[in-house]
């Protein structure tokens, strides 16, 4: 039995010929207000400017950023920066009271807070704290707030970016009294989600950038369309783990009794890069295809969107600029745009469609995003940019493949040397900075800072070590020290190092076979939001090996979720052969469709020839469907072939966004 590593070794060849996939077509665009189903109301609240405490640079610019991202999934929102005790109480007071007779009320704070006790306490930036009496004196607990909010009639969702360094001075507390960092767990009643930057008793880092590592990921997955909120937090709660290195897990605890997505409507169907590459040959744009290439570098349309890039090959394609480009254009690039917070996308909108529907909204993101092309670019975003894994990519970050970081390795090295100076509390730019000077071959250099970050905690230095070590990789190989290093990582909550020991546990190679501790590792590994575990436990599924092969569809469907590009001509076979489900032929031809539009071209060439793959039945229903959009002309005669290259073509180019037949 063997499944797929999480180390950037292939260790199987996946379902029905291991053809990577990534998502879908893109949808029309829902144009549905939040607000018109339910009133939803916010308080968000950001202190940085403390007296007589550290200052927080970033808690203002989260609070401003996080409350334009509210407004524009419908929340009225109550805000508040710098506020002092007397301007808390009396901001919460009117929250509160608001919230009490609202469909959804929010809370998200940013700045210091700690516990005494297991009590929580938030700061407010004119807090005196002196001795034990002071802080009672001086201070706002969660739970009034809480106790406030319980009652009412509907959910209530908490966000507490606040696990910053305790800043209470020694010997404040008092005598006898537990005080630690970061904030406890608490809450018990019902219809709560209580959201913390990072796991209780732990500490949440500020961030290099204009937001905290865990506002970012909040941002980047808000406005995802029909994605329920427990979906949406294993997404941000993935993305902060790779921003952090591990350091940061954030963590939540819920008692909801509904499912609650921000942006209601039907769920996404397209990935941001298929988006992204539909509009720029849909528009006819060069300048979206050249986003395309900076944003997705490794990505599936790569190649196409270069030599689209030749004036007479954008021109040459079929077709006159479709009806509805315009309209569809402006809904459907603010999405994208909301969705995935880069300026350049921003900016492509703003100058695109200067009077659009959006504009206001856009000018707003447009102020709170960086520009990462500057000359003055902090070192840190571009030690990301540069030297970030690519299994370590985020809903804003690409990860950079070793042969592109070779090329850039002394601008990577220069960066990450200042971002690892500028913030040796943070080991994940020494992570970084190991990664840029082993592809630069200074191993020796590489090799103790990787041990370094890894000692400290950062979950991506644990994992190259142990590949290193496995390897031999210029270093004596120490397979026994590497998965050392595997089990380590794997316990820090490192996909990769659950699915490494995961793959030698099924395999029995080099550990004892254990396929129950696989098994359990690559479920743990999936629940914490791995597309990789997920898809290998659809094959196991399939396979009989984890439960029974009716499960392995919903396993390859979860994987598309995530992002496991395969999941979807994995689930086209099942659906096609009605292996562990009914024959769908319909279903599987949407699946094939998808995997059409975003893949690497490998599906598309499969259906083009002469093939026994797939039913008649399977094919008959893909060519309807591409009638349907105005791509397919001939009969249905559920035959693969030379025929159906040109219109899998236009489907793969433009898919359902901008149909011929309009």
């Amino acid at each position: 039995m063997s499944i797929c590593s999480g180390g950037g070794r292939a260790r199987r060849r996946s379902l029905a010929g291991g053809i990577v996939v990534m998502t879908l077509l893109l949808a029309a665009v829902l144009a549905s207000s939040p607000a018109a189903a339910e009133r939803r109301v916010a308080l968000v609240m950001g202190l940085s400017a403390y007296h007589g405490l550290h200052e927080l640079k970033n808690p203002k610019n989260d609070a401003a950023d996080v409350s334009e991202a509210l407004r524009q999934q419908g929340f009225e929102v109550l805000s508040g920066e710098d506020l002092g005790l007397a301007a808390m109480r009396d901001l919460i007071k009117r929250f509160t009271a608001r919230a009490r007779e609202a469909d959804v009320s929010l809370f998200y704070y940013a700045g210091h807070g700690f516990q005494i006790d297991s009590q929580n306490y938030l700061v407010p930036v004119d807090a005196d704290i002196r001795d034990p009496a002071s802080i009672k004196q001086s201070m706002i607990t969660l739970q009034s707030i809480l106790s406030g909010l319980e009652g009412g009639r509907g959910i209530n969702l908490i966000f507490l970016d606040a696990c910053r360094n305790n800043p209470i001075p020694p010997g404040a507390a008092g005598v006898g009294v537990t005080l630690r960092d970061g904030l406890a767990r608490v809450g018990n009643a019902a219809n709560f989600l209580i959201a913390y930057a990072t796991q209780p008793d732990n500490v949440a880092y500020d961030g290099a950038g204009r937001n905290s590592p865990f506002a970012t990921a909040l941002m980047s997955h808000i406005a995802t369309r029909g994605q329920d909120i427990a979906a949406m937090m294993i997404k941000v709660r993935r993305d902060v783990i790779a921003a952090t290195g591990g350091q940061q897990i954030p963590w939540e605890n819920s008692s909801l009794t509904r499912q609650f997505a921000f942006r209601p409507g039907a769920p996404e169907t397209a990935s941001p890069e298929v988006q992204l590459w539909q509009l720029g040959v849909g528009l006819r744009d060069p300048a979206l295809l050249k986003l395309y290439i900076d944003r997705f570098p490794t990505g599936a349309h790569v190649s196409e969107a270069r030599s689209y890039l030749d004036p007479t090959k954008l021109a040459s394609l079929e077709g006159s600029a479709p009806r509805g480009t315009d309209a569809t254009g402006d809904d459907t690039m603010w999405e994208l745009a909301s969705r995935v917070r880069l300026r350049p996308l921003t900016e492509f909108y703003l100058q695109r469609f200067p009077a659009g529907k959006h504009i206001e909204a856009a000018r707003k993101q447009l102020e709170a995003l960086p520009d990462t092309n500057s000359a003055d670019i902090a070192p840190e975003t571009l030690c990301e940019r540069l030297a970030t894994h690519p299994r370590d990519a985020t809903a804003n970050l690409d990860g950079v493949p070793l042969d592109t970081l070779v090329a850039n390795a002394d601008r990577a090295i220069a960066a990450c040397r200042q971002a690892m100076a500028n913030h040796p509390e943070m080991p994940n730019y020494a992570a970084l900075l190991a990664r840029a000077l082993w592809a630069a071959n200074q191993r020796g250099e590489a090799l103790a800072l990787y041990r370094k970050a890894a000692e400290r905690g950062n979950l991506r230095a644990m994992v190259s070590l142990g590949l290193i070590l496995e390897a031999g990789d210029g270093v004596a190989k120490d397979v026994p020290a590497a998965y050392r290093w595997y089990e380590r990582a794997a316990a820090g909550g490192s996909a990769d190092g659950a699915i490494n020991l995961a793959v030698a546990l099924m395999q029995g190679s080099p550990l004892p076979r254990n396929a129950p501790r696989a098994l359990a590792l690559l479920k743990a590994a999936s629940g914490q939001g791995s597309a990789i575990a997920t898809f290998n436990l659809g094959v196991l599924a399939e396979q009989g090996v984890n439960g029974s092969p009716e499960q392995a569809l919903g396993y390859f469907r979860k994987a598309v979720e995530l992002g496991d590009v395969r999941g979807y001509r994995a689930a086209a076979v099942l659906l096609d052969e009605g292996r562990g489900t009914r024959k769908d032929p319909d279903a599987a031809a949407e699946s094939l469709l998808r995997a059409v539009a975003a893949d690497s071209g490998d599906t598309l060439d499969e259906l083009t020839k002469a093939s026994k793959n797939w039913s008649a039945d399977t094919i008959r229903a893909v060519q309807r469907r591409l009638q349907r959009e105005g791509y397919y002309q001939g009969a249905f005669d559920g035959r693969t072939g030379p025929r159906l290259r040109e219109p899998l073509q236009r489907w793969r180019n433009v898919g359902s966004l901008f149909p011929s037949n309009g």
